[in-house]
C-alpha cells in the first residue's frame, strides 16, 4: 500500500487564529481553536489523515490577508481553507467617523474578500470554510461596534453563497451561549475567546467539517 496523502487543513486569520503560535515553526498551531481541532482529530485516531497549518497573524485586517494570501494560502496547496477575518477591520475603525460603519468601509472589505476567494477558486478546488467574525456585547461599548461589523457579516455570508463556500455563523452561535452562561466566560474583551470560547469554535468547525464532507 502506498503512503496515504494527508489532507491539508489550512487556517488563516487574525489573533483569534494565531493564538501565540511560534512563527519560526511552520507546524506550530498556537493554543486556540486550531490546536483544539488537532486534538479532537487525534483523539478519534484521525491524526495521520490530516496536516493542520496555522497561518493566523495577530492584528491582521482583510488587506493584510490579501497581501499574504498567495504565500500563506494558495501556494501551500491546501485541501481545505478556513478563513476568519473582519473584527480588526471594525476595531480599527472605532472612533473614526470618516470610515466607521460607512458604506465605503463595507465595500472595501467586500472587494478584498471577493478578490481572495476568486484567486483561490481560480487556482484550487479546495473546500472553503468561511467563519463569521463576531463580537460580544461585553464590555458595554462593544455594542456600538455592531453598526460596523453587521454589514461585514452579511458580506461574508453572501460571498460564501456566491463562491460555493461553506459558512459558519459563529456570531449568533457564540452570543446565544454567552447570553445564557455569561459573555465573560467566552471572552474577556468582547473579541478574543477564552479557552471555553475557543472550544466552542472548534466544536462548530468540526461539525461543519463533517457535514460538508458528506456532500
Amino acid at each position: 500500500m502506498g503512503k496515504m496523502v494527508k489532507q491539508k487543513l489550512l487556517f488563516i486569520g487574525d489573533s483569534i487564529t494565531d493564538t501565540g503560535r511560534n512563527r519560526n515553526n511552520p507546524e506550530s498551531l498556537g493554543k486556540g481553536y486550531v490546536a483544539l481541532i488537532a486534538k479532537a482529530l487525534a483523539d478519534r485516531g484521525d491524526s495521520e489523515n490530516y496536516q493542520l497549518i496555522n497561518r493566523g497573524i495577530s492584528g491582521n485586517k482583510i488587506h493584510d490577508i490579501a497581501e499574504r494570501w498567495h504565500a500563506d494560502c494558495v501556494a501551500l496547496e491546501p485541501d481545505v481553507v478556513t478563513l476568519l477575518i473582519g473584527i480588526n477591520d471594525t476595531w480599527h475603525n472605532v472612533g473614526d467617523k470618516a470610515i466607521f460603519a460607512t458604506e465605503q468601509s463595507a465595500e472595501q472589505f467586500e472587494m478584498h474578500y471577493r478578490h481572495l476567494l476568486a484567486s483561490l477558486r481560480k487556482k484550487s478546488d479546495a473546500r472553503i470554510i468561511l467563519m463569521e467574525p463576531f463580537v460580544f456585547p461585553y464590555p458595554e461599548d462593544r455594542k456600538t461596534w455592531r453598526a460596523d461589523l453587521d454589514p461585514k457579516q452579511v458580506i461574508v455570508k453572501r460571498l460564501a453563497e456566491e463562491f460555493d463556500a461553506e459558512w459558519i455563523g459563529l456570531d449568533a452561535y457564540l452570543n446565544a451561549i454567552g447570553a445564557v452562561e455569561g459573555y465573560e466566560t467566552l471572552s474577556n474583551d468582547g473579541v478574543h475567546p477564552t479557552k471555553k470560547g475557543h472550544l466552542l469554535i472548534s466544536d462548530a468547525w468540526l461539525k461543519q467539517f463533517e457535514e460538508g464532507s458528506k456532500k
